[in-house]
């Protein structure tokens, strides 16, 4: 994970930073990162977990796992 964060700290700027990204991921792990963004928006708006799922095709699991992660970066 530092090594991860380390490389993307590399990035001056948003462009910069796109090209770290395209390097660093393939274009499904780009989707699915879209995604846990698109789940974190959701449950930010207080849309239920359930709803979430169905609008954007995943399974609850992992809209539950995005909304632990969310609760641990607001904890911070």
């Amino acid at each position: 994970m530092q090594e991860i964060a380390k490389y993307l700290l590399m990035a001056k700027d948003e462009e910069a930073m796109q090209k770290l990204l395209r390097g660093l991921l393939t274009p499904n792990e780009v989707h699915e990162m879209s995604k846990r963004l698109e789940i974190f928006a959701l449950l930010k708006k207080g849309v239920s977990q359930r709803e979430i799922a169905k609008r954007l095709g995943v399974g609850i699991a992992t809209v539950t796992r995005g909304s632990r992660a969310l609760k641990e970066l607001e904890e911070e």
